[in-house]
């Protein structure tokens, strides 16, 4: 069984050292057949030329040279994959690396499982070290995709998401949303299809600023999920 990790990248050259380092080992102690894409979302650092450098075959260099957005990324990384089980996780290893071995377990153990998301709202410390305001904004969000988005898991915004492969090629293909709501157009898309999503619980242990403006992004994901339902709700899924 291969195993495909996808890790989105944007100006990420201060932490690629290390996380290059720790995937490389990680994957290599755990897994034998396997491949790492650091999907390049247009950076202007030299994240490119970190990852193109470092020795290591199983780690390859995907992407592309202009910034689109987290959710451009991770597509073109998810669609590059060749594993049995394609996962994906922020570059900064937020939720550590032990999630990925987590996940290939619990596919072993669900057959009928397609997909298995991180949640922090299943986990006692999900929201560890998270500030009010940041957790209040998170809370209310999932709120709001639950009401209005129509979604039936309990949180569909973590950095850490497997898939099956051909759930993965399935749900990829259809993704249209380059931004930051693109997780939960992934989930909608999903559920669509009728694929069973099954949740781990995840915290972060690796609290990093976030890229995200609490305000202005919020807004934008609000708006998007409207459009998102609308989009799904008439595509034609010929390969269901």
């Amino acid at each position: 069984m291969k195993i495909s990790l996808v890790i989105p990248m944007y100006n990420e050259s201060s932490v690629l050292p290390t996380t290059l380092k720790k995937v490389s080992e990680y994957m290599a102690a755990n897994f034998d057949d396997y491949e790492v894409i650091f999907a390049n979302d247009g950076s202007r650092d030299n994240s490119a030329d970190i990852v193109k450098n470092f020795e290591d075959e199983h780690i390859k260099l995907g992407g592309y040279e202009v910034n689109q957005g987290k959710g451009c990324a991770v597509r073109t990384g998810m669609l590059e994959a060749t594993g049995d089980i394609v996962m994906f996780t922020d570059c900064d290893l937020a939720y550590e690396l032990g999630v990925v071995d987590r996940a290939v377990k619990m596919f072993e153990e669900s057959s009928d499982s397609d997909l298995v998301i991180g949640s922090r709202s299943i986990h006692k410390e999900g929201y560890e070290g998270y500030s009010f305001v940041r957790k209040l904004a998170s809370k209310t969000f999932l709120t709001v995709l639950r009401v209005i988005g129509g979604l039936r898991c309990s949180d569909s915004q973590t950095g850490f998401k497997a898939f099956r492969g051909e759930a993965a090629r399935k749900i990829f293909s259809k993704c249209e949303t380059n931004g930051f709501a693109f997780d939960f157009e992934v989930i909608l898309i999903a559920q669509k299809y009728g694929m069973k999503i099954s949740e781990m619980p995840v915290k972060i242990i690796n609290q990093n600023d976030s890229k995200v403006n609490v305000i202005k992004d919020t807004m934008k994901m609000i708006k998007d999920i409207l459009r998102i339902k609308k989009r799904v709700k008439k595509l034609e899924l010929t390969d269901k």
